[in-house]
């Protein structure tokens, strides 16, 4: 039983992939109604701002299918198992071909918690080396775009920013580096 007092039992999956599960519980409420609750199982996954000594901040230009359009972000992707910080590493080098000589931890949050598992950690990279090499899967079409900090957050704050969690993250290293 959970401290909520929500108790699952019974739990099967309605499909699982290689990116996340569905899956379907029956779970008896406090009130002693049984329902059914769909939710989606996700591994995690991480948001970089990586920040240029000149304060430009590596951005990408990236195709989303589920939206059919391109959206504006920081370097991102999926945990595969990785603690956050060394999955932070590997998606800022893997998509951009940089690499961070710091990386601080900016904060934990869940994605979607009505519907999901999902929940991602936000990373601040500096003292970055373009001596990385890149090596993006083929659905991640992207482009790199340096944006100096300042300007993001503007954006950010006018509502130009679409993407939620590179919005929270440039909000996040603003703060953090003074901004």
């Amino acid at each position: 039983m959970h401290s909520s007092g929500w108790q699952t039992r019974h739990s099967q999956y309605l499909y699982k992939s290689r990116w996340y599960n569905l899956r379907q519980d029956e779970v008896l409420l406090p009130s002693g109604e049984i329902i059914t609750y769909t939710l989606v199982e996700h591994g995690g996954y991480v948001v970089v701002v990586p920040v240029l000594d000149d304060g430009r901040v590596v951005m990408e230009r990236v195709y989303r299918y589920p939206l059919q359009r391109t959206l504006f972000e920081c370097p991102s992707g999926g945990r595969d198992g990785d603690a956050p910080e060394a999955a932070a590493r590997r998606e800022l080098e893997e998509e951009t071909g940089y690499l961070a000589g710091t990386i601080s931890h900016l904060g934990h949050f869940a994605g979607s918690s009505g519907m999901s598992t999902e929940a991602f950690d936000v990373f601040l990279a500096t003292d970055l080396r373009a001596d990385g090499v890149v090596r993006r899967e083929p659905t991640e079409e992207m482009t790199i775009e340096l944006v100096p900090l300042t300007e993001l957050r503007v954006r950010v704050l006018r509502g130009e920013m679409e993407d939620g969690p590179t919005s929270l993250a440039i909000l996040l290293a603003a703060s953090a580096l003074g901004i």
